[in-house]
């Protein structure tokens, strides 16, 4: 399905398929949001996060930062293809990709989340939108 365009996927099969992740985590993941869940200075972190047609592993909403953890199958293949369309789509949604090696999560899981917390305090990126336009009589 990651193959198919992004807005050729209903928000509802992403869904459904959001939920069947949660149940099938791999070893890094359930490590990683074992580290997640607890204390990581007020920022709140979902998993398996629909967005569009994609499951992000993780996803930060507060910092727009989404944290994907690579297997050994993400450089097989037409994977490194699919994986930049997906972060290049989800850039343009706002949303930064922060990749991490599976191996790095089940050597040190507490230096793969010092690495995400440090990233979560990194600039938002900009995709062109300025937002809201300012309330009457707030200064530019």
């Amino acid at each position: 399905m990651l193959s198919q365009e992004p807005m050729d996927v209903p928000l509802r099969k992403t869904v459904v398929r959001a939920r069947k992740l949660r149940r099938r985590m791999t070893l890094p993941e359930v490590l990683l949001w074992k580290v997640l869940r607890a204390d990581c200075g007020g920022f709140k972190f979902r998993r398996q996060h629909p967005i569009g047609p994609y499951v992000l592993d993780f996803f930060c909403a507060s910092t727009r930062l989404a944290i994907e953890v690579d297997g050994a199958a993400h450089d097989m293949g037409r994977n490194p293809e699919r994986d930049a369309r997906r972060d290049a789509w989800l850039l343009g949604q706002g949303v930064r990709v922060l990749r991490i090696p599976a191996s790095e999560v089940l050597k040190d899981v507490e230096a793969a989340k010092s690495f995400i917390l440090s990233s979560c305090t990194e600039p938002l990126p900009s995709t062109g939108f300025a937002g809201p336009p300012p309330r009457s009589g707030e200064d530019f």
